[in-house]
């Protein structure tokens, strides 16, 4: 009786790599498609970086694959997603977005962003926030950094005041409520499939 099927992992575009030593998440969607009874297909946390133009390709083409991607970005500021230890760079994710979007025009994005990580500056926050205008996310889970323990992170200097990260992720959860506000509204009036 399931109607929709969700393939998660911590970066599921990395299928394959340890059973055939190849991206290969894009085959094992397709025959997944082949299931008749399922109606959805979900991919869940995609790093940018290894969204190949098959896995793209599948999912436009596919029409059981939802046209939804999480993809954590974390920052949008190189020096920030280098000292995170990311392989992304502005301008990748900049690029996947516009793979993503000619491919299915109608792809709903989530993603993930770290405010006050240490040697975030004003500019770096203020190039976030560009991002996020220019890219238009559907929905966005943002927080506050906190050192973890035994993470090389958590020995970093961290000279930004609380107040300024508070400050920071006000304005960034008010600037995604008003792009999540202007999509919200492009659905009314049309009928959607929804899974309850």
């Amino acid at each position: 009786g399931v109607k929709e099927l969700i393939l998660i992992a911590q970066d599921v575009t990395t299928y394959g790599i340890d059973i055939y030593g190849k991206y290969a998440l894009h085959e094992l969607v397709k025959d997944l498609c082949k299931i008749e009874q399922l109606k959805w297909i979900r991919l869940m946390y995609c790093y940018e970086d290894r969204i190949t133009d098959e896995l793209i390709q599948v999912m436009a083409e596919e029409e059981k694959v939802c046209k939804y991607l999480d993809i954590p970005i974390q920052h949008s500021e190189d020096s920030v997603l280098k000292a995170m230890k990311r392989r992304s760079t502005r301008n990748s994710i900049m690029s996947t977005v516009d793979r993503l979007r000619t491919a299915m025009p109608d792809i709903a994005i989530r993603t993930t962003l770290i405010v006050g990580f240490p040697g975030e500056t004003e500019e770096d926050f203020n190039e976030t926030i560009s991002l996020i205008e220019q890219v238009h996310y559907d929905s966005l889970f943002t927080f506050i950094f906190s050192p973890r323990p035994g993470t090389p992170a958590a020995s970093m200097e961290d000279p930004t005041p609380k107040e300024d990260k508070n400050r920071r992720f006000d304005k960034l959860c008010a600037v995604q409520n008003r792009i999540s506000e202007q999509i919200h509204q492009s659905y009314v009036g049309k009928t959607m499939r929804c899974l309850v």
